[in-house]
């Protein structure tokens, strides 16, 4: 008896990533779960140079902004709370100091434009398509960072704005990086804040928009993170308790698949003696003196020096 669904899963022919790939990762906060696994793994990879973005229009406008070289100025950030804070970047990057918000935010947009350029990968997590236009801008948001509500009017990005939006990121990336693959994925996590009913429209807008642009032989692509946790997991007990966010587990198994599918089988020899050098540095002995500890720390150096000098840039 088959007491679980399977999403049926391929694996990819082209443009897989091995440890000589670069990768970017932009959008939810799922984004940075799959980012996390690639950093524990050391490869190469970066993500969310301005935080956690939500919906495809603040995805948008952080790649114009970086292709274009725009500088950021003291129009651009406003006090509130305490703190300086910029409505296109996450509160992750908002301070006290207003020339070291500015500071950032700058060093980001040269970032992100080194990255577009010289990425092998760019994945892209959205997680939701509820939109908050500030009333005295007209602009829309990345974050409101508890600005009061009554500044905002919400919205409902349609279909066609989403497909329109992720058209216009994929030509921008593909401008400075011809050939780059763009790997889409819908996040997993329910917001519902914005309520049931509501969290559900804004996925099956979403989905609907992925894939209108989704073409595998422009090397645009999909991942089924959110089906793989509908239909999958599909039991509370791989949530966290707040039953928004996917737990450890679940993570765990969405990154299981995406390996299978993205991940070379030749990188997988190494990533196992990756996860042997963290499981070696996480390790806590009875007693940290021991002949028998710094035996193991000699190995476990060595293993380190071992993969270095094959993968320099591995940071331990």
């Amino acid at each position: 008896m088959n007491l679980q669904t399977q999403i049926p899963l391929t694996k990819q022919k082209h443009n897989l990533i091995n440890y000589q790939s670069k990768l970017l990762l932009l959008g939810s906060c799922f984004s940075e779960n799959i980012g996390d696994k690639l950093n524990y793994y050391k490869f190469q990879s970066k993500q969310n140079p301005f935080g956690i973005l939500f919906h495809p229009k603040a995805i948008e406008n952080l790649i114009t902004k970086a292709l274009n070289k725009e500088e950021y100025t003291d129009k651009d950030v406003f006090f509130h709370n305490e703190r300086w804070h910029s409505f296109e970047a996450h509160s992750s990057l908002s301070v006290i100091n207003k020339n070291e918000l500015l500071n950032s935010l700058n060093l980001s947009i040269q970032q992100t434009f080194e990255q577009l350029q010289n990425t092998t990968h760019l994945i892209i997590t959205l997680g939701t398509v509820w939109v908050y236009r500030e009333i005295a801008s007209d602009n829309l948001v990345a974050n409101c960072h508890k600005v009061p509500q009554k500044k905002f009017l919400k919205e409902l990005l349609s279909v066609h704005e989403i497909s329109e939006s992720l058209e216009a990121i994929n030509s921008l990336v593909k401008s400075v990086n011809k050939n780059i693959p763009v790997i889409y994925t819908l996040s997993p996590v329910r917001h519902l804040k914005d309520g049931f009913t509501e969290n559900q429209r804004s996925k099956a807008h979403l989905l609907s928009a992925i894939h209108e642009v989704v073409e595998p032989r422009n090397a645009i692509y999909y991942f089924p993170s959110y089906e793989i946790m509908m239909d999958e997991l599909r039991d509370y007990r791989f949530y966290n308790e707040d039953m928004i966010h996917p737990n450890k587990t679940a993570v765990n198994y969405i990154w299981e698949k995406f390996k299978q599918v993205w991940i070379t089988e030749d990188s997988y020899k190494t990533m196992q003696q990756v996860e042997t050098i963290q499981r070696g540095l996480n390790h806590k002995p009875f007693n940290s003196e021991s002949e028998a500890h710094q035996i193991f720390l000699k190995k476990l150096q060595q293993k380190k020096e071992t993969l270095l000098q094959a993968f320099p840039f591995m940071n331990f």
